[in-house]
């Protein structure tokens, strides 16, 4: 026997066909003796439709409270047609929300990001086990959760991922299948480029990397109750089958990497270079990597202006490279001129904060200001931040900026 979590997304659940489709394909494998928990998202543009109706009709007077409810109505409808489908083939199955004594997801009071109390969580998913033995498929609303006095919160968009990986990962299951309109990870997004093809397997990290560059086949969060042994998968709800191959997910979520601040070994120093209106000139970037790779010097880090590039190279280089950039200046019909400045600290923060919590960049700019530490330079992308200060700042400017996201 194989036990199994099969989440079905909004794409996967958008009409009563593939309802009927995602039901078959569970029945494929309570046939065989497996057992099998089912996560059911909102079936496609329900939750946005349940908001926009909201606003529309009470606007700002509308409660996080009632919000919550309302949006939750889409996770309640879709898991009972589809237990309803289930239904049909003779085989029986149990909705599970929030209104159900089994409800496994226990959260604190915020209504609309609420936080999961895994202590407690772990504890009522465990209790599924009841309707597993009985052959019962329980059903469970993802993306909702009960607060510590029964009432419906959320866990963010995205969260019936949550709710799959975490329930996965407490019962130990065999595997995790993502079940969607799409055929797994692409190696690019098939809309725009013909020649894309299926990634037959993908790591964890690779994975929560595109989920945060906007790819989001999977919430990253869920990720990281990815387990070593757990298998799982990305498949198109087209198979009616939940053997069929799509991208293989694979290894262990890796905790270190949730929320890291570091600080490069050595001291990297500035190389300035001017010119006028560099944003409008073809090619130019390139001619100066290609030239400092000719004459084996690494680029830490680069930044380009309309009137100059500055680029960060390690301190015990610096001088060569200053010297050779000399000669790049002057054989240049760009560039006018180049400095060697200060020696500096390059930190590096990677937190799924960056996208997540609105604020963070200001709040490590309002430490580092209180503490009188200058901000040479800093540059965001979806999941890190990188800060220059000065190399005398930097072990303390570590310290303020982990202070943040303890």
């Amino acid at each position: 026997m194989v036990l199994l979590v099969a989440k079905f997304d909004g794409n996967a659940l958008a009409d009563g066909a593939k309802i009927k489709m995602a039901a078959q394909s569970v029945i494929k494998e309570h046939e065989k003796g497996n057992q099998i928990v089912v996560i059911a998202s909102a079936t496609s543009n329900t939750t946005d439709e349940l908001i926009n109706l909201s606003n529309e009709a009470v606007g700002h007077f509308l409660t996080d409270a009632q919000k919550a409810e309302i949006m939750a109505m889409g996770e309640r409808t879709s898991a009972r047609l589809l237990k309803a489908a289930i239904e049909v083939y003779g085989v029986k199955a149990e909705v599970i929300d929030p209104y159900n004594d089994l409800w496994p997801v226990i959260t604190n009071t915020n209504f609309l990001e609420a936080k999961i109390d895994l202590v407690q969580s772990q504890a009522k998913i465990n209790t599924l086990k009841i309707l597993l033995n009985q052959g019962i498929i329980p059903v469970v609303c993802g993306f909702l959760g009960k607060g510590p006095h029964g009432e419906v919160t959320t866990i963010g968009r995205g969260g019936s991922d949550i709710t799959a990986f975490l329930i996965a990962n407490t019962l130990n299951v065999d595997e995790t299948i993502i079940v969607s309109d799409v055929d797994g990870v692409m190696s690019s997004d098939p809309n725009q480029i013909e020649k894309a093809k299926l990634v037959e397997e993908i790591s964890v990290e690779e994975l929560r990397n595109l989920s945060t560059q906007g790819v989001r086949l999977i919430h990253p969060h869920a990720l990281k109750f990815k387990t070593k042994d757990m298998k799982a998968k990305i498949i198109n709800c087209s198979h009616v089958d939940l053997t069929a191959s799509g991208t293989e997910i694979i290894g262990p979520f890796d905790d270190s990497t949730l929320k890291t601040v570091s600080m490069y070994k050595d001291p990297l120093s500035i190389i300035a270079i001017v010119g006028d209106s560099l944003l409008s000139k073809t090619g130019i970037l390139s001619d100066l990597t290609n030239y400092m790779a000719e004459n084996d010097l690494n680029i830490y880090k680069v930044s380009v202006g309309d009137n100059s590039i500055t680029i960060f190279i390690e301190k015990e280089e610096a001088q060569k490279a200053y010297k050779a950039l000399h000669d790049f200046v002057l054989e240049s019909d760009v560039f006018d001129s180049l400095s060697l400045g200060k020696d500096t600290a390059m930190i590096t923060i990677v937190s799924l904060d960056v996208i997540e919590k609105p604020g963070i960049i200001a709040s490590i700019t309002e430490q580092l200001r209180k503490n009188n530490i200058p901000i040479i330079e800093i540059n965001s992308s979806q999941t890190a931040i990188v800060v220059i200060v000065d190399w005398s700042d930097g072990e303390r400017a570590k310290k303020l900026i982990d202070e943040i996201l303890e």
